[in-house]
C-alpha cells in the first residue's frame, strides 16, 4: 500500500492503478455498464453538470462530518453499498471492504451474492453489517438467505428490486466474463499477463482450498464460482406483495434499493420500508435509465423526512456526496469507488479511497460557507 497512497491522489488514480493489476476480463466487469454504456457515462455527466454556490464570510473553521442514518451514528454520510465479486479483486477482499468500512465509521453492507460467510463479515462489521439480497423466482431460496441473517441478528436488509431479469451487459460477454466462470485460452493469457493478481489472489485461494463459492446462497444453489450453472432468475414475477411479506418477517430495518421515481418511493413507504436506495444500480442494467441524482429531489419532496432516503450513482469526489446531501439524501453508497481501492491496495486502499472522500467533502464544505452535514440544504446548488 505504501506505493499506492503517493501516486492516489483521488478516486480516478485509485480506478488507474485497479485496472493495471487487474485482468481485463475482472476490471470490465467491476468498471463496465451495460450495452452503450449510456447510462454509466450520464451518472458521472449528471452530477458533473451540478454546481455549488460559495458562501464567504462565514466562520468555517470547524466543521462536522458526523451523521446518523436509520438511528446510528457515523462519522460522514457515506457508506460502502454491495457490491459482487469483491473477493476477485484482492484476497478476501470482502472482509477488506467491511474492515475499511468499520474503521472508517461508516456502514457496510455486503451482498448476498459474496464469497465470504456472512457470519465473517457480520464479527468484522462488530454486528453492524447490513445485508443485500434479491427476489429470485423460487421465493423460498430468497427466504433462506432471510431467516439465516435473522438468527445471526443482522439488524438491516436491503432488498434489490431494479433486476427483474438479467441486464444486456454485452462487454462481460465480449471479455468471456460469464457466470459460470469459465478460464477459455484467451482468459488464460489474460491472467498470465497479471502474474501479480494470479499469484496473490487466485493462487493464495487454491493453496487455502480452491475456488471462491457463493458462500451465502442455500445449499442446492451454491457452488463455486467456477461451477456448472444452478439457473438462479431475477424474480420477473415480483410485486408489492412481496414486500409485504418480508415487511411482516423481518424485524429490522428495511431497504428497498433502486427507486428512481417519486410513486415508485411513496409505495415503499406505504409498504414499510424504512428507507429506499435512488439508485440505478451502477448503471449496470437499464443503459436509458434516468440518473439517479437527476431523480432525487423530486423523490425526497414526495416522501417527506420519514423516509431514509440513500442516494447511489456515480460518486466519485467529496463534492459528488455535498450535492446529493444538499438535494435531500440522507446518506450516499458507494460501490466501484472502493472496489477501486480495493484493487489497487486492499484494505488499506479502501481506507485511502475513503479518507480522500472525507477530506474532499470536508473542502468543499468550507468552500461553501457550512459547517455541518445539517446546514446543507438546496440553497446550496446553483
Amino acid at each position: 500500500m505504501s506505493q499506492v497512497v503517493p501516486r492516489a491522489y483521488n478516486v480516478d488514480d485509485l480506478r488507474r492503478i485497479a485496472r493495471r493489476r487487474l485482468p481485463r476480463c475482472i476490471f470490465g466487469f467491476v468498471d463496465g455498464g451495460t450495452e452503450d454504456g449510456v447510462a454509466l457515462a450520464n451518472n458521472r455527466h449528471a452530477l458533473e453538470r451540478l454546481k455549488l454556490k460559495p458562501r464567504v464570510l462565514v466562520d468555517v473553521s470547524r466543521r462536522d462530518l458526523d451523521w446518523s442514518v436509520l438511528g446510528q451514528q457515523y462519522s460522514m454520510p457515506l457508506m460502502i453499498g454491495p457490491t459482487g465479486i469483491a473477493d476477485l479483486l484482492s484476497y478476501r477482499g470482502e472482509l477488506a471492504l467491511a474492515a475499511a468500512a468499520t474503521s472508517a465509521g461508516i456502514p457496510f453492507a455486503l451482498s448476498s451474492s459474496s464469497t465470504t460467510p456472512m457470519e465473517r463479515v457480520f464479527e468484522t462489521t462488530n454486528g453492524q453489517m447490513w445485508l443485500q439480497l434479491y427476489l429470485w423466482e423460487r421465493r423460498d431460496l430468497s427466504r433462506q438467505i432471510i431467516d439465516r441473517a435473522k438468527a445471526l441478528g443482522v439488524g438491516t436488509l436491503i432488498l434489490t428490486v431494479d433486476t427483474a431479469v438479467l441486464p444486456n451487459r454485452e462487454f462481460n460477454q465480449r471479455n468471456g466474463f460469464i457466470n459460470p466462470f469459465r478460464v477459455t485460452r484467451r482468459i488464460s493469457l489474460d491472467l498470465a499477463a497479471h502474474p501479480r493478481w494470479l499469484l496473490g489472489v487466485m493462487g493464495r485461494y487454491l493453496l487455502e482450498g480452491g475456488i471462491p463459492r457463493y458462500a451465502n446462497y442455500p445449499d442446492e444453489v451454491s457452488g463455486t464460482i467456477t461451477g456448472r450453472p444452478k439457473r438462479i432468475d431475477h424474480a420477473a414475477s415480483a410485486k408489492w406483495q412481496d414486500v409485504d411479506e418480508i415487511r411482516a418477517s423481518w424485524p429490522g430495518k428495511l431497504m428497498i434499493k433502486g427507486i428512481l421515481t417519486p410513486d415508485d418511493a411513496c409505495l415503499a413507504k406505504e409498504h414499510g420500508a424504512d428507507g429506499i436506495f435512488v439508485s440505478n444500480h451502477g448503471a449496470r442494467n437499464l443503459d436509458s435509465s434516468v440518473a439517479p441524482i437527476d431523480a432525487l429531489a423530486d423523490i425526497k419532496a414526495a416522501v417527506g423526512p420519514d423516509l431514509t432516503v440513500i442516494f447511489d450513482g456515480g460518486v466519485r469526489r467529496g463534492s459528488d456526496i455535498v450535492k446529493a446531501m444538499a438535494l435531500g439524501a440522507d446518506c450516499t453508497s458507494i460501490g466501484k469507488a472502493a472496489l477501486y481501492g480495493l484493487a489497487a491496495g486492499g484494505q488499506r486502499g479502501v481506507g485511502h479511497a475513503l479518507e480522500m472522500l472525507r477530506r474532499e467533502i470536508d473542502i468543499t464544505m468550507a468552500l461553501i460557507g457550512r459547517r455541518s452535514i445539517s446546514e446543507l440544504d438546496p440553497t446550496a446548488i446553483a
